[in-house]
């Protein structure tokens, strides 16, 4: 345990790293299934505003046939383990607090939008109660991922104000990103377990380091109980399985693109933030519940993140899952 902690510390002081804010790897979304799709919607919407991170889609497959994906040879993978590979496509869109107004509005989050392909694996080790994530994105940000199209159409479609200022948002550049991740059991019971975890991740997007807990309490699922709680895999059939989740996590902000803009190709867009108009430490919670029924898996949460750049504002979203486990 003492060096894991010492890791961590080590982690904390010396490196920086990116996370999308959808985190399909996240521990409390283990699924006890070699095959399953999720899709993974989430809004500002459920909050009561339309601000700063608006909507974010995450779809994810893992399969056993995945094992064979080239990407693999970059990913991490201890030879001790339980193995799971998958791919994802992501897509979120940023927005400033009002999108009423066909100008820039300065001191503000300007319109970032972005779409990526995703190759990732987990690897859980159930003698050490540790869970090691690895995965790489390769993507597009700005106007080329729709996102003014998409937020357009579903305005329309619910009656609310036609968007504007999204000519405004950040220009069209690559985004190549690198992310890990270790979790490791510190507590557990039948009913409830507490983890660790750091993230180290890296790319063009931006560049964070997370540092955070997670909470579980409820009846687990085979996956769950295997990777944190030590128990050797079963055969067992689990109808119904449901747990609460909370996980406080503290980010060291290096880069971001969205506020930014692009690294390699396009430093030109309409309007950015500086470097020194960017909180370097920020603070996120999320908090929801997990339930699997049979062969589906459903999930509902509530997040909170505090002032991302000086002139900002605290920002809450949900996010709805579900998933068909085969």
């Amino acid at each position: 345990m003492s060096k894991f902690i010492s890791l961590v510390l080590l982690c904390l002081v010396h490196c920086f790293a990116f996370a999308q804010v959808i985190d399909n790897n996240a521990s409390f979304r283990l699924v006890n299934a070699a095959h399953y799709l999720r899709i993974h919607y989430e809004n500002d919407y459920f909050s009561g505003s339309d601000q700063y991170y608006t909507q974010g889609v995450n779809v994810e497959l893992v399969a056993p046939v995945l094992t064979k994906n080239p990407v693999n040879k970059m990913l991490i993978l201890p030879k001790r383990g339980t193995r799971q590979f998958g791919i994802a496509l992501d897509h979120a869109a940023y927005t400033p607090t009002s999108i009423r107004f066909n100008s820039i509005l300065y001191g503000d989050r300007p319109f970032a939008a972005y779409a990526m392909a995703k190759s990732f694996a987990s690897v859980s080790d159930a003698a050490k109660r540790t869970r090691i994530t690895s995965a790489l994105s390769i993507g597009l940000i700005g106007k080329v991922a729709g996102a003014y199209e998409i937020q357009k159409a579903i305005h329309r479609w619910i009656g609310d104000t036609d968007p504007k200022g999204w000519q405004y948002q950040i220009k069209n550049d690559v985004i190549i990103n690198y992310e890990a991740a270790i979790e490791k059991n510190i507590f557990a019971t039948d009913f409830l377990l507490v983890n660790g975890f750091t993230a180290l991740r890296a790319g063009t997007l931006s560049d964070k380091f997370s540092l955070g807990a997670v909470l579980m309490a409820g009846k687990f699922n085979n996956a769950t109980s295997v990777a944190f709680k030590g128990k050797a895999a079963t055969a067992e059939k689990q109808k119904f399985t449901f747990h609460f989740y909370a996980q406080p996590v503290m980010n060291v902000i290096g880069y971001d693109a969205t506020l930014q803009g692009g690294l390699l190709f396009n430093r030109d867009s309409p309007y950015t933030l500086s470097s020194k108009e960017i909180e370097r430490l920020t603070f996120q919670g999320n908090a929801g519940f997990v339930f699997n029924i049979g062969a589906t898996y459903i999930e509902y949460y509530q997040s909170v993140l505090s002032k991302e750049f000086e002139t900002g504002q605290r920002h809450n979203w949900g996010g709805v899952r579900i998933g068909l486990l085969f």
